[in-house]
């Protein structure tokens, strides 16, 4: 006799089925196979603004993580042309120029690499939300859906550990914790970056992701 499935992995299901039908290239149906034991895409964008429906995505970095190694020489870095003007303070803030962002990849071609390197393992992030909203944009003309792929959200392990750790009267006052990426590394003794290209968030955010792992089993 089969085990019903609970209500979360039955919803998963639901949508993992509607994915596949709706998948419009069956060479991307890797994207849905077992994840890699012990393995995780760190990733992070640089894009011209904060608005998901007409902003673009200029810069995308992914590393690869297996255990408790980031492996910096299996990684992705990838320049997108952009198909508007960018603003002065987007470049400015990126560290990019106009003409190194007009020899980038279209989004087709970024797309597809970004799928063939991530697979179907989970994607680790900070602030998570926003990047995947850009890149399902860049990946659903290419593959009718947004990415399947299961999300792990740094700032939340952050948080947990955090909560955890304070003492009980400031747990039942909801006691704020600092959240922001810069708090997060300070206070895991992390290096600090002044303005982290997404290369270094990646790889920051994944160093994170592998202390906070160790922090919470031990």
């Amino acid at each position: 006799m089969d085990t019903p499935l609970s209500p979360g992995r039955w919803v998963d299901a639901i949508r993992r089925e509607w994915r596949l039908r709706h998948l419009n290239d069956e060479a991307y149906r890797f994207l849905f196979d077992p994840a890699p034991a012990d393995e995780w895409i760190s990733i992070a964008c640089a894009t011209s603004g904060y608005d998901v429906e007409h902003d673009e995505i200029l810069s995308i970095s992914a590393v690869r993580v297996a255990g408790r190694r980031v492996l910096g020489s299996e990684r992705l870095d990838l320049l997108l042309r952009p198909s508007q003007p960018v603003p002065a303070a987007a470049l400015r803030m990126h560290r990019l120029r106009e003409q190194d962002l007009a020899q980038g990849l279209t989004a087709e071609d970024a797309a597809q690499r970004l799928l063939q390197f991530i697979g179907s393992r989970p994607l680790l992030g900070y602030y998570l939300e926003f990047d995947i909203a850009m890149l399902d944009r860049l990946v659903r003309p290419v593959i009718g859906i947004g990415l399947p792929n299961d999300m792990i959200e740094a700032s939340s392990l952050y948080y947990a550990w955090e909560f955890e750790r304070l003492p009980p009267y400031q747990q039942q006052d909801n006691a704020a914790i600092d959240l922001r990426f810069a708090a997060m590394l300070a206070a895991l003794d992390l290096p600090q970056r002044d303005t982290p290209d997404p290369l270094d968030k990646a790889v920051l955010t994944a160093l994170a992701f592998i202390k906070l792992r160790e922090l919470m089993a031990g």
